[in-house]
């Protein structure tokens, strides 16, 4: 019999990621939007989401309206290894793109140009004219994957109203797609989806701020796994 125990596998490092969480209040109940992920897919299959992904290269360049909020910004340089403005930057606007890319919506300011452009994603902000808007967004809570999943992401979740839908693509959402359907819905209306334990965590953490004030410079809270048990932590 070996003596040797066996070797660990080591917990693959979370990607840096952002999500979405587009609100319209415009009537009686406020409702979000939310997708069902396609049911082929590995990670969370048939789920209800937020549009969201991982942050890529072009995130950091593309010409924007407006700022980050510095509450906005200081929050997201929380707890992070070699934090700048240009990382705080990179992650509102993944979260701008990743909502096109999954919804066809555009989330920013026109009446000011074309917004130079060089990736195929923020080309059609270009093409439609529209510079995305991060000083639209709002910082309501962080998750991290627990380390036992072999795909991992340390995600920011940002709020920003309906309102602030600049433009829009048909043709994005269909059978094949990443998002199989797009619904918006009551909070109450979201207990009766498909939803991860997280999502329901953040959606709560959707209604306090709401109820607190978007605006507001107050603590995001953060999710993570620690020995099997999620905690809640506030940066």
């Amino acid at each position: 019999m070996s003596l040797v125990p066996p070797e660990r596998t080591r917990a693959a490092s979370p990607r840096d990621a952002a999500s979405l969480i587009l609100v319209d209040r415009s009537g009686r109940v406020p409702k979000v939007l939310m997708g069902r992920r396609h049911h082929g897919h590995v990670f969370m299959p048939g789920f209800m989401v937020f549009p969201g992904g991982r942050v890529e290269a072009a995130d950091r360049s593309m010409r924007v309206y407006g700022s980050l909020a510095p509450h906005t910004e200081r929050n997201l340089l929380a707890r992070v290894s070699r934090p700048s403005p240009g990382k705080a930057r990179a992650l509102a606007l993944c979260a701008i793109r990743e909502t096109f890319e999954e919804t066809g919506l555009l989330l920013g300011e026109t009446g000011l140009g074309a917004p130079p452009a060089t990736s195929a994603p923020w080309r059609a902000f270009a093409a439609r004219e529209v510079y995305p808007a991060p000083e639209a967004l709002h910082f309501v809570a962080r998750a991290i994957t627990p380390p036992r999943h072999p795909r991992r992401f340390d995600t920011r979740f940002f709020v920003a109203d309906a309102a602030n839908i600049a433009g829009r693509t048909d043709g994005v959402i269909g059978p094949d797609t990443e998002l199989v359907e797009l619904k918006w819905l009551g909070f109450d209306e979201t207990q009766d989806e498909n939803l991860a334990d997280i999502t329901r965590k953040i959606l709560s953490e959707v209604v306090r701020r709401l109820a607190e004030g978007l605006e507001r410079d107050l603590p995001v809270p953060l999710f993570h796994e620690r020995r099997g048990t999620w905690r809640r932590d506030e940066i």
